[in-house]
């Protein structure tokens, strides 16, 4: 007579679910993404339209604050307006690639 072998444990599976309350990378992480940090300091503008193109929305209206406060918004990151306007006066080059970074990181993990 055949004996059955008698499972002790089952397959798990591990479902990650990305953070959607925070920035996936930091203000100055501009080496995370050489690409986008060229970009940003040498051409501001095309990244703006870039930046603006992704999140549907027109780069003659500006890629400044409210660009920010409203993918801030959308994700859930912690913040406030004066805090993404004194960001983009201090260092707009910075808070654009910083968005951008964001972009392209929500996408590879398909929460964009």
């Amino acid at each position: 007579m055949a004996t059955q072998a008698v499972i002790k444990s089952q397959p798990q599976v591990v479902v990650v679910q990305p953070q959607r309350g925070q920035w996936q990378t930091d203000l100055f992480d501009c080496c995370s993404d050489v690409e986008v940090c060229l970009c940003g300091i040498f051409c501001y503008e095309c990244l703006g339209c870039q930046v603006a193109a992704d999140m549907n929305e027109c780069c003659l209206c500006g890629t400044g604050m409210p660009m920010r406060a409203v993918y801030r918004t959308k994700y859930g990151i912690p913040g406030d307006l004066m805090g993404d306007f004194f960001t983009v006066l201090l260092c707009p080059a910075c808070s654009l690639c910083q968005l951008k970074r964001d972009i392209k990181k929500r996408r590879q993990m398909g929460i964009f």
